[in-house]
C-alpha cells in the first residue's frame, strides 16, 4: 500500500499501476503509489449514522458514553487530555484513522472521519466515486477500532503520532504508526485496568450500537465488527461494557461473544475464516481500513484472522515475509491459504493479498474501484504477478 517513508520496509499494497508520489516525504513501498484499477463495485450501507447522531445528542457529553453510576460525568477522563510522548491511551471512537502526516485531510470530504464521534457512513458517502476514494492511497496508514490500545509518540497541536500495539509491523516493534486527532484518544486508567482483568465482549455483528440502556432505547454511537471491550455486567438482553472515556454502556447480547479473562477464541478452521470473510461481500474497499466500514486488502485478511484469535502482520508484504507462516507451493494450495501478488512478474514488492477458496477462486478486497468479492485467481492475475502463498496453522 502506498510508498514507504525513507528507510522503512514496504507495507500494505493495492492492485494497480505504479505512479510516483512527488512533493512530500515518502511513506511507503519504494517511492511508488499504486493506483487502483477495475470496474466500480457495490457499496454496503451500514446505516449507523442516524444512531450516532441520536446517541451524541442523548449523551450530551461530547460523544462520551456516560451512564456509569460509579463514575459521575465530572470524573470521566476527557478525550485528548494528558497525551504526551510515552503515554498509553485508547481509541475513543468507532474507528480512528491513522494518517501519514497530520492535517493532510481534504476539508469537506474527510471531516466525518476526524470528529468525535466519527461518522464513517458519512465519510464513505463522500467518496462514492473511485478517484475521490483512490486519493487516500498513500495518505493513510491504518485504522484502530474503539478500545484499541496505543502508545503516544509525539503531539503536534491537535494531532498525535501513535503506534497501535495490536497491529504488528516490521516498521516498529511496538506496533503500527500514524497520526490521529488527539480528541479521538483518551487516557483512562479505569478502562485500562478493566481491559487487563475483566471478561471481554467481542463484537461479532458487522456493526452494533452502544446504548445507555439495556433495551437500546438511548443509543450512543456505533461499534464495528471485532471491537473488544471489557465486560462489567450482564442483563437478559444486553452486556454492559466499559467504554474508553465514557464509563460504561450496553451492547445487545446477540451482537457479541463474551469470553473469560485471558480466554482466546477457539482455533478456527479454514471454513470458519472463509465464512467470516464472506459476510463482508459487497463492502466497498477503503485504503487503510480494518473495520466493517471498509477494508483494504491486507486489513481484510488481518482482521479475519485476528477475529479468530490469530495475529498476523498488518500489511501484505510482512504477512508474506514476517509473520512466520508456512510457505506453500502453488500446486499445493488449499482453502484458507493466503496468496500474494507483486507489482510485476517476478518482482519482490508485494502489492496485494487475498484468501484462497480452492478451485482457482479467491476472496479479496482488491482496490478503490471495487468491493469485497470472489473471483478467479487466474482472471485476477492475467499478467503473472502471483508471488507465492502462505498457510496459517488452522484446525482441520
Amino acid at each position: 500500500m502506498g510508498t514507504h517513508r525513507h528507510h522503512r520496509t514496504p507495507a500494505r499494497e493495492e492492485n494497480g499501476a505504479p505512479s510516483p508520489l512527488t512533493g512530500r516525504r515518502l511513506t511507503r513501498r519504494g517511492g511508488l503509489r499504486l493506483a487502483a484499477a477495475g470496474a466500480a463495485g457495490l457499496v454496503t450501507a451500514l446505516g449507523t449514522g442516524g444512531a450516532m447522531a441520536a446517541g451524541h445528542a442523548a449523551a450530551g457529553t461530547g460523544g462520551r458514553a456516560g451512564g456509569d453510576p460509579a463514575r459521575p460525568p465530572q470524573d470521566l477522563p476527557v478525550p485528548g487530555e494528558g497525551l504526551a510522548p510515552g503515554v498509553h491511551a485508547h481509541c475513543a471512537v468507532t474507528a480512528t484513522t491513522l494518517w501519514v502526516e497530520p492535517r493532510a485531510h481534504r476539508p469537506g470530504i474527510d471531516d466525518p472521519s476526524l470528529t468525535t464521534p466519527v461518522d464513517l457512513d458519512a465519510w464513505n458517502a463522500n467518496m462514492q466515486d473511485t478517484e475521490t476514494r483512490r486519493w487516500l492511497t498513500g495518505e493513510l496508514e491504518s485504522q484502530a477500532v474503539l478500545g484499541s490500545p496505543v502508545i503516544v509518540d509525539e503531539v503536534d497541536g491537535d494531532w498525535a503520532r501513535i503506534v497501535v500495539t495490536a497491529q504488528p509491523t516490521p516498521r516498529d516493534p511496538r506496533g503500527y504508526p500514524g497520526w490521529v486527532p488527539t480528541t479521538q484518544l483518551v487516557v483512562d486508567e479505569d478502562f485500562a485496568a478493566a481491559a487487563a482483568s475483566s471478561p471481554t465482549a467481542t463484537v461479532t455483528a458487522l456493526t452494533s450500537t452502544l446504548s445507555r440502556t439495556p433495551s437500546g432505547s438511548a443509543p450512543l454511537f456505533p461499534v464495528s465488527f471485532d471491537t473488544v471491550l471489557p465486560v462489567l455486567g450482564r442483563t437478559g438482553r444486553s452486556v454492559r461494557v466499559a467504554v474508553p472515556g465514557g464509563g460504561s454502556a450496553h451492547l445487545p447480547a446477540e451482537d457479541v461473544v463474551v469470553r473469560a479473562p485471558g480466554e482466546q477464541p477457539p482455533l478456527p478452521s479454514a471454513e470458519d475464516i472463509i465464512a467470516t470473510g464472506e459476510r463482508f461481500l459487497g463492502l466497498r474497499y477503503l485504503w487503510a481500513g480494518v473495520s466493517a466500514y471498509g477494508f483494504d486488502c491486507s486489513g481484510f485478511t488481518y482482521t479475519l484472522f485476528r477475529h479468530h484469535g490469530i495475529t498476523i502482520c498488518r500489511d501484505a508484504g510482512p504477512q508474506m515475509r514476517d509473520s512466520g507462516l508456512e510457505e506453500v507451493d502453488r500446486a499445493d494450495l488449499r482453502r484458507g491459504d493466503l496468496v500474494f501478488f507483486a507489482t510485476e512478474p517476478g518482482g519482490d514488492s508485494i502489492r496485494h493479498v487475498a484468501l484462497y477458496l480452492g478451485e482457482d477462486m479467491i476472496l479479496q478486497s482488491p482496490n478503490a474501484a471495487r468491493s469485497v468479492e470472489i473471483m478467479s485467481l487466474s482472471e485476477y492475475d492475467p499478467d503473472g504477478e502471483y508471488a507465492g502463498a502462505r498457510r496459517v496453522a488452522l484446525a482441520r
